[in-house]
């Protein structure tokens, strides 16, 4: 058992026997498997939104939080309110150990200037790891088609790096399905994807992108880095959260 629940050759079964699925019967099987030991973490970006819809529908007791860095936009935290409006669920806010003024004077200015990689790490990877104790899964919002390492997920997967099961209903979704869900279902969304931000993180380090750019375009923009460290795969054989 790798973590007490199920060992690597289910994981691979149930993977291997979900992937055709829809994503409310993920996340159903998601639900009997471990729930109250169930958390999904969210940036409330599109497809996190749609993720809490269903939830809200399947088991709303689900404990979902968001990494608040200090770093997000007002419109962003402003969803937060909306969606506790909308259904009654409270998205539970994890801070870094240190206040962005606090850091910054640690650090003698914004970290994420010269060292985005570790301001990430500090600010989330840390804070996520907090935030898992005591739950043996968790699920997130990816899409396979997002970036490469994304591709390299499966529905249901082993993250050594949190120890713990995690479970991508929507990794076989393309962007016309998520916003597809979210019209269908008036699903309260960040109206900052109506201004040219298909992807949305931290503010300074998210700007909106150009005709015929890629999603994440304005994700770091000018620099190699386009994931925060969430969803890369540590190592062959292993899975990144």
């Amino acid at each position: 058992m790798v973590n007490g629940s199920m060992s690597l050759e289910e994981i691979s079964a149930v993977a291997a026997e979900l992937r055709e699925r829809t994503p409310q019967e993920i996340l159903r099987w998601a639900v009997d498997r471990f729930f109250p030991r169930l958390t999904m973490g969210t940036a409330f970006g599109a497809e996190g939104c749609c993720l809490i819809h269903m939830l809200a529908e399947i088991e709303p007791r689900v404990r979902i939080f968001n990494l608040e860095t200090g770093y997000q936009f007002r419109e962003t935290l402003e969803l937060r309110e909306r969606i506790k409006e909308r259904y009654g669920i409270e998205v539970e806010f994890i801070y870094p150990e240190l206040s962005v003024a606090e850091y910054e004077a640690e650090h003698g200015g914004p970290l994420y200037v010269h060292r985005p990689d570790q301001c990430c790490y500090d600010r989330k990877i840390l804070p996520l790891r907090k935030a898992a104790v005591g739950y043996e899964a968790w699920i997130s919002a990816i899409r396979a088609d997002q970036t490469e390492e994304r591709a390299k997920a499966d529905v249901v997967q082993w993250d050594r790096k949190f120890n713990m099961v995690k479970i991508n209903p929507l990794l076989r979704w393309t962007k016309k399905d998520v916003w597809s869900f979210i019209m269908k279902n008036n699903v309260p969304y960040n109206p900052l994807h109506d201004q040219n931000y298909p992807s949305i993180g931290c503010w300074p380090c998210t700007r909106p992108v150009k005709n015929g750019e890629d999603d994440r375009a304005g994700r770091w923009a000018g620099k190699v880095k386009k994931e925060c460290g969430l969803h890369v795969i540590e190592h062959e054989g292993g899975s990144g959260i």
